[in-house]
């Protein structure tokens, strides 16, 4: 079953629940769009979650969902806020959602974790998720070490779920890749960020568009919390830092309202500027329809030209 079939959605794509960025206006648009709308928790409160998820029902009169971070300090009262608003799916990433899934299962929701290793998604079936989302280390914000060339079909052989590839998706030869590896779908955040709808700051956006291949790099990994961003004046200090084996604390500093800074002020000497390895084949900015149909278009022109 293609995610399309399983989401009641025109496209097999679901946008990734960026912090900051993933409001419910944008999930809304996305939503309209075709593809899947997800309210980015990251940062929220209850009550902030709650007037987003009215914000994307005002919006939409289709299928959208949630992006819960179980690291979020608010995280106990974010899973009932979905529960009492009526959400139809969930993701969720930074942890093991297993404490909150019967609550979601018991009114119908949807619930796809977002996985980084083969291991911890043939763990989480035990708990009657709907589906995993495999995210590779190509992705931008919070990564894992796996790419996803090798990730997914590793968690394809390891689930009897449905696998949604992410990480390093862009165009329709990465789609087509995706569907080869043994996906249902994919999610996709990079490509979005240079959608006419998204609500970051211009200059996030131009970054996005004038970065090369080489231009993202992991901040974090000694302190356990990598982080893919595009290079700029913060994260080589960070990495300079990193390198010199400094406190946690002092190196939190740097980064403290960082990617706030990015999105909404588009600082870009000091912005934490989340973007995947697919930034360098990013040129310009589209609407969001736009995306979705040439993604859909390129990947049947790569299926019919295969020599199989």
């Amino acid at each position: 079953m293609k995610l399309n079939e399983l989401l009641g959605t025109e496209f097999p794509i679901i946008q990734g629940g960026m912090a900051n960025i993933a409001t419910g206006a944008f999930a809304a648009a996305v939503s309209n769009a075709g593809a899947l709308g997800l309210v980015g928790s990251g940062g929220m409160d209850a009550e902030a979650l709650r007037a987003e998820i009215r914000a994307a029902k005002a919006g939409t009169d289709k299928p959208f969902g949630v992006n819960l971070m179980l690291m979020n300090p608010h995280i106990d009262e974010l899973a009932k806020v979905v529960v009492e608003e009526g959400v139809q799916v969930v993701t969720t990433g930074a942890g093991n959602p297993g404490k909150y899934i019967p609550a979601w299962k018991d009114v119908g929701i949807k619930v796809f974790p977002v996985v980084a290793a083969p291991i911890l998604a043939h763990r989480l079936e035990r708990y009657g998720i709907d589906g995993v989302i495999a995210e590779g280390t190509e992705s931008g914000g919070h990564v894992g070490e796996m790419t996803t060339m090798a990730l997914v079909p590793q968690v394809v052989d390891a689930v009897s779920v449905p696998v949604i590839a992410a990480g390093g998706i862009a165009d329709g030869r990465q789609l087509a890749a995706a569907f080869a590896l043994g996906a249902c779908g994919v999610q996709l955040g990079t490509c979005l960020l240079a959608s006419t709808e998204c609500p970051i700051h211009d200059n996030y956006k131009q970054a996005v568009i004038k970065a090369g291949a080489n231009d993202t790099t992991v901040t974090g990994r000694t302190g356990g919390a990598p982080v893919r961003v595009l290079k700029n004046k913060m994260a080589r200090e960070y990495l300079r830092m990193e390198k010199q084996n400094l406190p946690l604390e002092e190196m939190e500093k740097l980064t403290l309202g960082s990617l706030r800074r990015a999105v909404f002020d588009g600082d870009l000497d000091t912005g934490s500027f989340m973007a995947g390895q697919v930034a360098g084949m990013i040129k310009d900015i589209k609407p969001l329809r736009q995306i979705f149909e040439e993604l859909m278009a390129g990947y049947e022109a790569v299926v019919k030209g295969l020599n199989v």
